[in-house]
């Protein structure tokens, strides 16, 4: 049977837009997850220290927003960031969401180009919250919490798509690249709160390892919230002078947990080069993703641009100090207000916070040796779709 003309036209006219589309579309990025570790310990932090878990889902929705703004107004975001800053300080984080947004509906366009991005950060973010259930959750002695938490690194490395990796990079990533320090220059004020997020992300673990009773802890959680709100009443003066190391304001905790120290300073560094790239011009607005990528690829890469253990270690005085990064965790304060949340607080929907779920495939981190300077990469950025 002989096909019409005009239908075999037809059929060679879709042959050929298929093959010059193979490359998936921006739109068409695979969006998998995975399923956060189980187990009993899940939602304490939320149950038993409700005025720290709240402020995180108000950091949420700041650093969606932030990136919302740098990428759809392509150089012209003061206006808006100064709004949003108002919003976020007098609002926002005094009466914190009681669950976790949604950030893609706060960030639409900015995930549509950066998805992987997204996820990554909120895979890390993810073990950021399950190792706060794990010191929240008084059933767990100590040798037990601590090997749960070594366990959820594992179980958070696993993911090979979507974990940085667990290997100390240089800060000449951050700071040395031909884009870095635009944001922290055209906007030093939302920079500063940014890092003052991190302080307090890293420096909340410190009062859970030095509290001996729970009366102990939930007293030293009230100590650092405390020093957070104190950061934000003279802005820009009291936020943290230079990113908050980990091992600086966690010293116990980093000792105790090197491997998830060093992720979060690797997603804190992730932060501030993803801002640096949605701020700079040297970057044109059709490249962004493809260079967000490219930097993504980087801090997963376990075997370029690292630094030792013990360079990391004394990270934080060589950048000035815990001082300079907004001060301890833990330790006498001045008594000043503290903002509490508003009886009831500000719903973002009716169920506990949303966690990935897909399923797992465990893995084991891998080990490299450490660099000393920078090496480029002079390959482009690979989307890496797929589960891995």
């Amino acid at each position: 049977m002989s096909i019409p003309s005009g239908v075999a036209r037809g059929l060679a006219l879709a042959a050929l837009l298929f093959s010059a589309n193979v490359i998936p579309a921006v739109g068409q990025t695979q969006r998998d997850e995975q399923f956060y570790y189980p187990g009993r310990f899940n939602w304490e932090f939320l149950a038993t220290y409700p005025e720290a878990a709240r402020v995180f889902n108000a950091f949420d929705y700041g650093h969606a927003v932030l990136y919302e703004r740098l990428y759809t107004k392509e150089g012209r975001a003061g206006e808006a960031l100064e709004q949003d800053y108002r919003y976020l300080t007098t609002d926002l984080l005094i009466r914190p969401p009681r669950f976790a947004i949604v950030e893609e509906a706060v960030m639409p366009e900015y995930a549509k180009i950066a998805w992987r991005a997204k996820m990554m950060f909120d895979w890390a973010h993810l073990l950021h919250r399950q190792i706060y259930d794990a010191y929240a959750d008084d059933r767990l002695a100590p040798a037990e919490r601590d090997s749960l938490i070594e366990r959820l690194t594992d179980y958070y490395e696993s993911n090979r798509k979507y974990a940085f990796t667990d290997k100390p990079k240089l800060m000449a990533l951050m700071d040395e690249q031909s884009f870095s320090q635009t944001f922290r220059k055209a906007h030093p004020k939302f920079n500063g709160l940014i890092w003052a997020y991190h302080w307090l992300q890293v420096g909340l673990y410190e009062p859970f390892i030095e509290g001996r009773t729970k009366a102990e802890r939930k007293a030293g959680v009230q100590v650092t919230l405390a020093r957070f709100w104190s950061m934000l009443e003279d802005p820009p003066n009291r936020f943290p002078k230079y990113m908050p190391m980990t091992s600086a304001i966690a010293p116990r905790f980093s000792a105790a947990h090197p491997r998830a120290a060093v992720i979060f300073d690797n997603l804190h560094m992730m932060h501030d080069i993803i801002s640096d790239v949605l701020t700079t011009d040297l970057v044109p607005h059709r490249r962004k993703r493809e260079v967000i990528y490219q930097q993504l690829d980087g801090l997963r890469d376990s075997t370029r641009n690292t630094m030792t253990w013990e360079e990391w270690r004394n990270m934080g005085e060589m950048m000035g100090g815990v001082a300079a990064m907004g001060g301890p965790a833990t330790g006498l304060l001045k008594n000043r207000p503290t903002p509490s949340p508003a009886p009831g607080g500000m719903d973002h929907g009716r169920h506990a916070p949303s966690r990935s779920r897909a399923a797992p495939t465990p893995g084991q981190p891998s080990d490299s040796a450490a660099k000393d300077r920078v090496q480029q990469d002079s390959h482009p950025a690979e989307a890496h779709e797929g589960h891995q």
